[in-house]
């Protein structure tokens, strides 16, 4: 794979393999094809994946790409992932789950509720909030709906299964939440991964999902969306910010990432509820009655 050399740093790093001109014929490409549209991703981070995607494969032209995507679909299905960046975390950034614990989910006290984590990635998120709602007594009385665009971290989550080397750094953000347990007590550890206890995964139903075009069916209490819309240009946040509010029961909640940021347009739906921890809560509705459809695919 060619490389070239910074002159600030000394650093070898990458060539771009393709032009903004060529990526953006293939994700026009990819779109008629198979009906996935990446057209409003983020440009920088759609055109790092491509790249990272070229170079794992040792590809030095994008003709090489375009031929494998478009003729090979199980190629493609598996270069989602390098498309985009499946990153998440066991009780990932602890204030949040905090604040769950001790003040949201406190209203929810002998009530039933939904919660759909939508780009639940491989999992550790979605086992996070079943673990926190046992801890209030809530889990029996919760269906969570978790979806994802890849199939290889639907897959992983499903499983709930991760290695030694991936668990061992959530112990720090774990303990910060519970101090006084230990891991042991929500996975069962084998010689080279740990595996959520099987009674976390009872409430969670996962599906394929594309936040773009695809519905939604049922309406949530609170809808994760966590460090995906940072990938988004602002039209496709926008767009998706809708299919949250719709999809929200009256005062819903909604808690995005510390990294995504909410567009003006967004804080005409959704009102903050804590700007520390990007929970928002949604407004009044006004005059639509339309019910939402989360479907499976």
């Amino acid at each position: 794979m060619k490389e070239s050399v910074s002159i600030f740093s000394g650093e070898a790093k990458p060539l771009e393999l393709i032009t903004d001109e060529e990526m953006n014929a293939l994700m026009v490409a990819i779109k008629n094809r198979y009906g996935l549209d990446f057209t409003n991703y983020e440009k920088a981070s759609l055109k790092r994946g491509v790249n990272r995607l070229m170079m794992k494969h040792h590809m030095d032209s994008s003709l090489d790409l375009w031929g494998r995507i478009l003729k090979d679909h199980d190629f493609f299905m598996s270069a989602i992932d390098d498309l985009l960046v499946n990153l998440t975390e066991l009780f990932r950034n602890p204030d949040v789950w905090i604040k769950l614990r001790d003040e949201i989910l406190e209203r929810f006290k002998g009530e039933s509720l939904k919660i759909w984590h939508a780009g639940c990635s491989t999992g550790e998120e979605v086992y996070t909030m079943a673990i926190v709602l046992e801890e209030k007594g809530l889990l029996g009385r919760t269906k969570i709906a978790a979806s994802d665009l890849s199939t290889k971290a639907l897959k992983k989550a499903k499983d709930g299964e991760y290695s030694l080397e991936v668990i061992k750094p959530y112990l720090t953000p774990f303990l910060k939440f519970f101090p006084d347990r230990k891991l042991e007590d929500y996975f069962e550890f084998h010689d080279k991964h740990a595996a959520i206890k099987p009674h976390y995964k009872r409430s969670v139903t996962f599906e394929r999902h594309n936040l773009v075009h695809d519905p939604v069916t049922g309406e949530y209490d609170i809808i994760f969306c966590r460090n995906v819309m940072i990938y988004f240009d602002e039209q496709l946040k926008l767009k998706v910010l809708n299919l949250f509010y719709k999809s929200l029961k009256p005062n819903g909640y909604l808690i995005i990432g510390y990294y995504d940021i909410m567009p003006d347009a967004g804080k005409l739906l959704f009102q903050v509820e804590d700007i520390r921890t990007r929970v928002y809560r949604k407004k009044e509705e006004k005059g639509s009655t339309q019910k939402p459809k989360f479907e499976k695919r």
